[in-house]
């Protein structure tokens, strides 16, 4: 039987009123603890601790878990915040962040009113969970898994950033908030096996968004990502690829090999006839290659009544394969496309087509 040994932040001094800050107790409890031969546990007794910023630095193996809540009074410092139209601003705190680690696991906490972030995973290897507040924000990682989580936020429920590989989202109940975001790379790394599995999303402002940055290096690519069984209730833009803000001669982030299966549910818009559930818009000069959309049926939600929804579609090599509602727009040309002929023909839905979009159907 293996014993812990128990540090207890009281026993450094912490008051836990919620009045002095007890920083430098948490940091004298933590000091020495990390390099220990056995096992130590870091123990912080129910109460409201108020705290500056804490660093616990390693090497050691971590494990945060006891149902407590991080709290980091974001109206506060919010309105102080231009970031959102500053990219040279300094950043806000992040609730809790984890940087080069081996194996941490996250499990019973709670993160509220973030002043930034609320969870950034940053350099992890083989990872086990208002204004630019995501709920969990990953980036330069490897081997990073999220399971079995309920997020609401302001922001991207899950923003994935610069430089990841296999990356697994399974199991997560998101809304409201923005939805599991990918990119804005800017002078960044390439991003790789993505998968997100089993979600619901309900009374999202967008469901999976992929969204590039101008200017990001020449060879910057995001590729091999899957977005399976996804639930969408109520959600705005339920599947969105967004590259048309980037100017023709520096948007140079190559997108290849995504697959979107087996998505449905509920699309919402203030302008509802006009509601494109399914947006591929890519660059001219990088246009989107392998783009596959598989059995994807999306309504539109107007109030009560669910009505035909569209979809468009830019610069972007696409397969559809299955159900598909709404139906994928026809690249615009003299004679009638495939997917034209067969419905002409009388078939329900082909089992596969291929259409190299060029234009905005």
């Amino acid at each position: 039987m293996v014993v812990s040994a128990v540090s207890d932040v009281r026993r450094f001094g912490a008051l836990a009123g919620g009045l002095t800050n007890d920083r430098k107790a948490f940091e004298a409890a933590w000091s020495g603890k990390c390099g220990s031969t056995g096992r130590v546990n870091l123990l912080v007794p129910k109460g409201t601790y108020l705290l500056g910023p804490v660093r616990f630095a390693g090497p050691c193996t971590n494990v945060l878990t006891g149902g407590g809540v991080f709290d980091g009074r974001g109206a506060e410092a919010w309105l102080h915040n231009n970031c959102l139209v500053d990219f040279d601003c300094k950043l806000l705190p992040t609730n809790i962040k984890f940087i080069s680690m081996k194996k941490p696991s996250v499990r019973g906490v709670t993160s509220v009113n973030s002043k930034s972030f609320h969870i950034a995973l940053a350099e992890i290897s083989a990872l086990a969970d208002s204004p630019n507040m995501d709920g969990i924000h990953i980036e330069r990682s490897s081997g990073v898994y999220i399971s079995k989580s309920r997020i609401r936020t302001g922001d991207d429920s899950i923003s994935i950033g610069q430089g990841n590989s296999l990356v697994s989202i399974t199991s997560i109940n998101c809304g409201p908030g923005h939805g599991i975001s990918l990119g804005r790379y800017r002078h960044e790394g390439n991003v790789s096996g993505v998968v997100v599995q089993d979600c619901n999303m309900t009374g999202m402002a967008n469901g999976i968004r992929i969204k590039m940055w101008p200017d990001s290096p020449d060879s910057s690519i995001a590729t091999n990502m899957t977005f399976e069984n996804i639930r969408m209730n109520n959600t705005t833009n339920p599947i969105i690829i967004d590259q048309t803000y980037c100017p023709f001669a520096s948007c140079s982030i190559k997108l290849s090999d995504i697959h979107f299966e087996n998505k449905r549910g509920t699309s919402s818009s203030p302008a509802a006839a006009a509601a494109a559930a399914a947006a591929l818009e890519c660059s001219r000069g990088f246009p989107c290659q392998d783009i596959y959309l598989q059995d994807v049926h999306l309504d539109l939600l107007d109030g009560k009544r669910e009505m035909n929804v569209t979809s468009s579609r830019k610069n972007v090599k696409a397969k559809y394969i299955g159900t598909q509602i709404p139906r994928p727009c026809a690249q615009r040309s003299a004679g009638p496309s495939r997917w034209e002929q067969s419905d002409h023909a009388g078939s329900k839905q082909p089992a596969h087509i291929e259409i190299p979009c060029r234009w905005l159907c």
